[in-house]
């Protein structure tokens, strides 16, 4: 007796609501789902809900074996180190101990040139004297010559050792470490598209593989059903379609429940049921339109399931 009841509790509700005069329409509870799959094809690991549960936004749902993109992670993470330090390395230039060598010889290098301009400083009294000959002179000279190059020559070094790497070898060196880190980037996104998460509050309608089974890429492993994803299709006849139009209220009455409140979010523009003969006036009055409507209280539709009968009727404006 109890659905009973229910049922002459919400066809009163459903009089008192909606247009004298007005019958309801016949119609069914719709869902359209999410399929949450992977883009990386993979070995089913783990299944973490059942068919019939409810999860939360952000709940875990599956993970797939993940080995291979784990591995090159961590070799794309090695190599970015690699690259950032050789980066690092052509930015420093040379090592404090190369430094100090080359200026170890600078200092050697400045004794060496002092002292060939004493030598040469006594070749060039001498030389005034015609004591030595233009050789021994010319020799004190060039070797005077040579060590003051020898000089401007590690203090060049010295300056080019303070400077680190080219402008082009430093750019090149940048690039590669950008590269790499985009390479990085790609693998940790390959990792985190092994598991994936409910990504709203939803009632699992199935789960369609089994741990331990292979998924392709992109197939679904888990379809949901949130609640505002429930909807209401009904069919209304040709002569009272023109009068229905997008945000309409209706009352929807559900065996079992209270009648529940919905506005029509869409009007097909194709007959249903059409007879393969020309729209006479008597076939025109088997016509009829399918009309969906969106619940008003998504959380009202929480307990509701796709193929359940429903009566809609319009409600009063």
């Amino acid at each position: 007796m109890r659905p009973f009841v229910f049922s002459v509790l919400a066809a009163l509700a459903l009089a008192g609501c909606t247009r004298p005069g007005s019958r309801p329409y016949q119609g069914y509870l719709e869902g359209e789902f999410v399929y949450v799959a992977s883009p990386l094809a993979g070995r089913l690991e783990a299944l973490a809900v059942a068919k019939g549960a409810r999860v939360g936004a952000g709940a875990a749902l599956f993970a797939l074996e993940r080995s291979a993109e784990l591995a090159a992670q961590r070799q794309a993470a090695d190599q970015l180190r690699a690259v950032r330090a050789r980066l690092d390395d052509l930015r420093k230039g040379s090592r404090p101990s190369e430094l100090a060598t080359l200026e170890a010889r600078l200092d050697q290098a400045r004794a060496a040139a002092q002292l060939s301009k004493l030598d040469l400083d006594r070749q060039e009294t001498l030389y005034q004297t015609r004591v030595i000959s233009d050789s021994d002179h010319d020799r004190a000279r060039l070797t005077h010559e040579k060590n003051l190059r020898a000089l401007d020559e590690l203090a060049a070094q010295i300056a080019t050792a303070g400077l680190g790497g080219r402008t082009d070898a430093i750019a090149a060196a940048e690039a590669d470490a950008s590269a790499a880190e985009a390479a990085l980037a790609r693998a940790d996104w390959n990792v985190t598209q092994k598991a994936q998460a409910a990504p709203r509050a939803a009632l699992v309608y199935d789960t369609l593989y089994r741990e331990g089974e292979f998924v392709a890429a992109g197939a679904p492993v888990v379809s949901l059903l949130p609640p505002e994803n429930i909807k209401v299709r009904f069919f209304v006849p040709e002569s009272e379609f023109a009068a229905l139009k997008a945000g309409d209220r209706v009352q929807v009455a559900v065996t079992g429940r209270p009648a529940l409140s919905a506005r029509v979010s869409y009007l097909s523009p194709q007959p249903e049921y059409t007879p393969p003969v020309l729209y006479n006036r008597d076939n025109r009055s088997k016509l009829v339109f399918m009309v969906e409507a969106v619940f008003a209280d998504a959380a009202a539709a929480r307990d509701l399931h796709p193929g359940q009968p429903v009566d809609v009727a319009l409600a009063n404006p």
